[in-house]
């Protein structure tokens, strides 16, 4: 694995699950590690367990705060060598229950969480003629769920942007990848296993269970595996890949891609 000695990597969603991961993954190979979330709470509570990085509390769905987050990371660190983002996830909902309203604050919560943030920075990177782009999106972008019908179309619509942000960037030296896990072991996932137990009116135990009786491999993914695949893909040793989604899910969707 290279080295990310002194490189500076921006994590969004940072302060929990994947992204705190993530997070830990690169401060452990000497990256300038700085995490974002809405909470700062959150912030502080993820950087006892990330002694040399540093964090930020912003909204991201605001287009405004997250280009301010990009302007105070690169004034007071330096120029972003790596954005992992991972913040967002949008709220699940029987179908019955979905809106335009819902399908909007959906594509805020995820997608427009991510594209604001990805926009400056992919802008940046080009100018410096090098950097990469590691959007964490999801399986619910492949495989319609009766419940997560906003939150995967968003994740769908990342799905796009990262292979055309890809191919738009790629003569730039700028790499934009997509790691899209199945479940995971994260707070996030036990609350969209909740909404699964009330749509189909069966506990959140028997939802756990017949959710991994699916997969394959037979347990979710740790969040931990999912930044080993980030870090990857970060790399040198990833220099020639860009513009695809990786899908992790222990082969829960089989599938040609």
């Amino acid at each position: 694995m290279e080295s990310f000695k002194a490189k500076v990597v921006l994590v969004t969603g940072g302060s929990k699950g994947i992204g705190l991961a993530c997070a830990k993954h690169f401060a452990a190979e000497g990256a300038r590690v700085v995490i974002s979330s809405r909470s700062q709470a959150n912030i502080d509570t993820a950087l006892e367990a990330l002694p040399n990085a540093i964090g930020f509390a912003a909204d991201l769905s605001d287009d405004v705060a997250a280009a301010a987050l990009v302007e105070r990371v690169i004034r007071e660190v330096g120029p972003i060598d790596v954005l992992v983002n991972s913040a967002g996830a949008a709220k699940r909902s029987p179908p019955d229950d979905l809106t335009p309203a819902f399908w909007r604050a959906a594509m805020d919560a995820k997608f427009f969480s991510t594209i604001n943030v990805l926009d400056p920075v992919v802008k940046t990177m080009a100018a410096r003629g090098q950097g990469v782009i590691v959007n964490v999106i999801g399986v619910g972008g492949k495989v319609a769920s009766p419940i997560h019908l906003a939150g995967g179309s968003a994740n769908a619509a990342l799905m796009l942007a990262t292979a055309g942000l890809g191919n738009v960037y790629a003569a730039s030296g700028v790499r934009v990848v997509g790691v899209s896990p199945g479940l995971t072991e994260t707070g996030r996932v036990a609350e969209g296993m909740a909404a699964d137990a009330s749509h189909a009116g069966i506990t959140l135990e028997t939802a756990m269970a017949r959710s991994v009786q699916k997969i394959p491999m037979g347990r979710m993914a740790k969040p931990e595996e999912v930044a080993d695949l980030v870090l990857f893909l970060a790399s040198d040793k990833a220099r020639y890949i860009t513009g695809i989604t990786v899908t992790m899910d222990g082969a829960m969707y089989p599938m040609v891609v």
